[in-house]
């Protein structure tokens, strides 16, 4: 009798965690798309997946004298502090701290994940969350990068919230929840803290594999709570804004990562604003956060825009007045 193959366990693991179609979907775009630069996703060019260009730039940057300098920029993180105000916080989360990181690229050369771990070892916070994007590559092994992130969730303190990026595989998802952290796929966590509760919805990717499905992942939150969507891209800021969510946190964009002097974007690579690709900003009633990310994509540099990690405050009160990146 023949035996039939013995099926990957990481494959076991994904059909118990994650919703067939949604499953489906996304793994036919890995194996199809995923070295497309032109069309597929949100916007129509995807630089990130156009590696023969990648090595043009790091060529040209060896030549002028600028890579070395670029490289030591990359590591040199920013610790931002951003207060979120809100009229309906309940009590118990007057003061909550949450450490938002994104776009960490751990895995882009070998002294990232070290940088990251110094620069939040000291840190204060009640739970961290992560706007997505682990992996340098857009394709390809994940093996390096989960396990510096292995590395870095050690010096991690408290509860760990993550959402995919468009450089992630969904292959990572059972490694990411092995080492405890809750990776959100269109769906939502009850935030407890002494009897009263916020809600923590996370979208999968919107800008290239377009996996996300606000409906789903705002299914269980109820209308009168406070509540914070996480988001790879901005893309999707005006659908969460009318969702109701009162706070939405992204990154992707890296805040440009090459800057002209006065940190003016060159490029931004999201279908958004510029408005609403860096630091905070304000749509509606809706206060958002985009992060320049602790990383590095297309090259492991970054001129006139240093990384960062960002610690927000929650407290009780009125939203303070719109800030500079306004988008409504």
């Amino acid at each position: 009798m023949t035996s039939l193959p013995a099926k990957n366990p990481i494959q076991t693991l994904l059909e118990k965690r994650v919703h067939p179609v949604h499953l489906k979907m996304r793994k036919q775009i890995e194996q199809e798309k995923e070295r497309r630069v032109f069309g597929q996703g949100l916007g129509f060019f995807h630089i990130e997946n156009w590696y023969s260009i990648h090595a043009l730039i790091r060529m040209t940057l060896r030549v002028t004298m600028l890579h070395g300098r670029g490289r030591r920029n990359a590591l040199k993180l920013e610790v931002t502090d951003n207060r979120i105000s809100l009229p309906h916080l309940p009590d118990a989360f007057n003061g909550f701290r949450i450490l938002h990181l994104s776009d960490l690229h751990l895995d882009v050369n070998e002294h990232m994940a070290d940088a990251l771990i110094e620069r939040i070892a000291d840190l204060d916070y009640d739970i961290c969350v992560i706007t997505g994007d682990f992996r340098a590559k857009t394709y390809g092994p994940y093996e390096n990068a989960l396990a510096a992130m292995q590395r870095v969730r050690r010096a991690m303190s408290g509860p760990v919230y993550a959402i995919l990026g468009n450089h992630d595989s969904i292959e990572m998802v059972p490694g990411l929840e092995g080492m405890g952290i809750h990776v959100m796929l269109n769906e939502s966590a009850v935030i407890e803290r002494y009897g009263e509760v916020i809600y923590l919805a996370g979208i999968d990717d919107p800008h290239y594999y377009k996996a996300h499905n606000l409906e789903k992942a705002a299914d269980a939150v109820p209308e009168d709570a406070v509540s914070i969507l996480l988001s790879h891209s901005p893309e999707t800021y005006r659908h969460a804004a009318h969702a109701g969510f009162d706070v939405f946190f992204c990154g992707h964009t890296h805040g440009g990562q090459i800057c002209l002097p006065g940190g003016f974007p060159l490029m931004c690579n999201a279908k958004a604003p510029r408005s609403v690709c860096n630091g905070q900003w304000c749509y509606g009633d809706m206060q958002g956060y985009t992060s320049r990310g602790s990383g590095a994509s297309v090259v492991d540099v970054r001129y006139n825009c240093p990384p960062e990690v960002t610690l927000h405050e929650l407290v009780k009160g009125e939203a303070g007045p719109k800030s500079r990146g306004d988008a409504g």
